[in-house]
């Protein structure tokens, strides 16, 4: 629980605007709590399994009793490595833990172990696509904490409980300079740094049960003027109320200094049944939570030799994947960039390549027609109906001129619907394209013939009569001919 630092304006100087809303420059900064994949808590044995009944998985540690000790989790801050190379960080060969002092009747220490001079990740970047533009945003750090427990409300008998399961469960807070500007924007960041997290298997990302919860810092400004007070929108818990919050929030502080107020730093929530944010509580700053080292851990040293064998142990990162698929398979970095987004993508991505040796062609058909068959039915790459194998023998009859695009667009309907066998659904279709050269010429010829006039406005330099040669020998020919060699054809003969 840090705060997006409100000191960049000499990093600020030079970096681009974004659009503007109402003559305003929005300006957004990011928090991320991702909770480790650990087994159990970040200074104690007890388990981190979601879901257990209300306070069985707090034990004495997490509750600071007396006599007790925190012991530092190994895993997580193996985790926190891994994280630090696959953004390109700083990795500190020493950083420190802090207590940082506030209460909350879910805060059972009365403190939160976290690190706040030395993070034990220091800078780094995120990179993605916003449409087809090449983005990046700066970290200022990611950090090691503890979590807090959980306040349940029971509105209905008018009482409120505390679970402290979640107590001491590992978290890695990744904060971010104040980069972004636009609710697009940021909720591109934040899903390219769930797909980090996820990749490299860090975090399961499941926002639902709170274990990648995310924290918009939003304020606006009049393009050249200093940094404007910002607003913490917490516990974003899906991609859709992100940017629902964010540009409600935007709106609410272009009206209010519109009417002559002035901003005031708060902590505010997003109600998704109304669409609005409301205040919480005034936001403190640092110096508000009396950080001091805690004295019941010592500094956590970090070798070189330990981040050598973190960084031997990683899966490809998906970064250095996308520039193998750009001299390995020839696409452009915009394809290799979205056929990363996952790794079970990735995968499918290359099996169907080497199935069918078509790199670009299989790029085009999982970008294009799998994926809009998959978003229609909200289906992951992982429960695609048409195999990797399957849809690259698909590809390879494309390219060897078996069958036409619009064929194989029948062939994949047939396919989605559990067929398996591309050249059986070919045959029992009639959907192979014509190979015999004298027929092909002979419907050619007659379609000239009978089209005097197209052939008249060809000739005369209209390229558009030359497509309504191609439509009526297709049709002479079922859909069979094969469109480029129609073309080829028809040229040479009215040359």
């Amino acid at each position: 629980m840090s705060e997006t630092v409100n000191t960049f304006e000499a990093q600020q100087q030079g970096r681009p605007t974004g659009p503007l809303v109402h003559g305003y420059e929005v300006i957004i900064g990011f928090e991320t709590h991702a909770q480790l994949s650990t087994n159990s808590k970040i200074f104690s044995r007890a388990s981190t399994a979601f879901g257990a009944e209300p306070n069985t998985q707090a034990c004495a540690v997490d509750l600071a009793l007396p006599g007790t000790l925190p012991v530092m989790n190994k895993g997580a801050v193996e985790r926190a490595i891994q994280f630090g190379l696959a953004i390109g960080a700083h990795i500190a060969p020493r950083s420190i833990f802090a207590r940082k002092n506030y209460f909350y009747p879910d805060l059972p220490k009365g403190y939160q172990i976290s690190q706040f001079e030395i993070p034990v990740v220091q800078g780094g970047a995120v990179e993605f696509f916003l449409g087809d533009e090449k983005k990046a945003v700066r970290l200022v750090r990611a950090h090691l904490e503890e979590d807090a427990g959980k306040s349940l409300h029971e509105d209905f008998i008018g009482q409120s409980g505390i679970d402290l399961n979640r107590a001491g469960t590992p978290l890695l807070e990744i904060v971010t300079e104040p980069d972004m500007r636009s609710s697009a924007e940021a909720v591109a960041y934040a899903k390219e740094l769930h797909k980090i997290v996820t990749w490299i298997g860090i975090c399961d990302g499941n926002m639902q049960e709170g274990s990648f919860r995310c924290d918009a810092n939003v304020s606006v400004r009049k393009p050249g003027q200093p940094l404007g007070t910002r607003r913490e929108i917490k516990n974003l818990n899906s991609f859709k109320f992100m940017q629902q919050a964010i540009d409600y929030e935007v709106r609410w502080q272009i009206e209010q200094i519109e009417d002559g107020h002035e901003i005031q730093q708060a902590t505010v929530l997003f109600n998704p049944d109304t669409g609005e944010t409301r205040a919480m509580r005034t936001k403190e700053d640092a110096a508000d939570y009396r950080y001091f080292p805690d004295p019941d851990l010592p500094p956590l040293c970090i070798s070189d030799q330990w981040v050598q064998e973190v960084r031997a142990q990683m899966a490809e990162l998906p970064r250095n994947m996308a520039t193998r698929f750009q001299s390995g398979y020839g696409l452009s970095e915009y394809d290799a960039t979205q056929l990363t987004q996952s790794l079970a993508l990735a995968t499918y991505f290359e099996a169907a390549a080497k199935a069918s040796g078509q790199a670009k062609l299989a790029s085009n058909w999982i970008t294009g027609e799998l994926a809009r068959r998959l978003n229609g039915q909200d289906l992951g790459i992982e429960q695609s109906p048409v195999s990797a194998q399957t849809l690259g023998q698909l590809v390879t009859r494309i390219a060897d001129s078996t069958i036409s695009n619009s064929a194989a667009k029948q062939v994949f309907d047939a396919l989605w619907e559990g067929n398996t066998d591309v050249d059986a659904i070919i045959a029992s279709k009639g959907l192979k394209q014509m190979n015999d050269t004298g027929a092909l010429e002979a419907i050619v010829q007659q379609v000239i013939d009978k089209n005097e006039k197209n052939v008249a406005e060809f000739k005369a330099g209209n390229d558009k009569a030359l497509n309504a040669l191609v439509g009526q020998i297709m049709k002479a020919s079922q859909g069979k001919a094969n469109p480029q060699q129609v073309n080829e054809l028809l040229r040479k003969k009215l040359a």
